[in-house]
């Protein structure tokens, strides 16, 4: 009942946090493309916890702790809220002033892939256990090569990054474009020293890194 509770309030939390930083701005709450993003994003939200809450209490847990203990990782996830913030306000703008356009056919493209991302992402849940929102060595953790890992090494941040960087799209703001763009150094600094704390303290990284190529992008980094 207590994880119950825990991740309702969070998501409730989010849910208000996030319509006021879209439908404020906008000036209005008659914005479709900012109810289309907060159906798509809380919709699964919604489904995904329920099947954690019911099917592994336990890594819903792990995802609902965020509290960073390097400080490099702090960094990334003060960031990260300001990368947000900025994006929903100014796509918010962009509706009420006008100043830029995306065609119905790139909004559903784009819905298209956040929907797919999603997908993606309850996959990565499934096949490691030991995802945890904040960087660090879980006791008894083993390093997990099959699949998407299989692939890259950190396809949880691979599916964030497609579905962060249709976000803006699905909004109908080119300008917010611009304030998700910087998220592609931001996960690449988390990723860099997440691997430096993996490497020396999981047992068989360094091999799975020798294994697995690619951190982010196959044949691109």
């Amino acid at each position: 009942m207590k994880l119950w509770m825990n991740a309702l309030t969070k998501y409730l939390l989010g849910l208000v946090l996030v319509g006021a930083l879209i439908f404020l701005p906008a000036g209005t709450l008659l914005f479709p493309n900012g109810w289309l993003f907060v159906g798509l994003l809380f919709g699964p939200m919604l489904v995904l916890g329920i099947v954690l809450l019911l099917k592994s209490p336990d890594l819903l847990k792990k995802r609902l702790n965020h509290k960073e203990k390097r400080s490099a990782q702090k960094g990334v996830t003060s960031l990260s809220a300001l990368m947000f913030a900025a994006g929903f306000i100014v796509a918010g703008l962009d509706f009420r002033y006008g100043w830029s356009r995306v065609p119905l056919w790139g909004v559903i493209a784009a819905a298209a892939v956040l929907v797919a991302s999603y997908a993606l992402y309850a996959e990565v849940m499934r096949e490691n256990a030991y995802l945890s929102r904040t960087v660090e060595v879980q006791k008894e953790q083993m390093v997990v090569d099959t699949g998407l890992y299989g692939v890259v090494r950190h396809p949880m941040y691979a599916v964030t990054l497609w579905l962060f960087l249709s976000i803006p799209v699905v909004l109908g703001s080119l300008w917010a474009v611009v304030c998700f763009v910087p998220y592609i150094p931001i996960i690449a600094v988390r990723i860099l020293d997440e691997e430096t704390l993996l490497t020396a303290e999981l047992a068989g990284y360094a091999a799975y890194k020798k294994k697995v190529k690619w951190r982010l992008i196959p044949l691109i980094w």
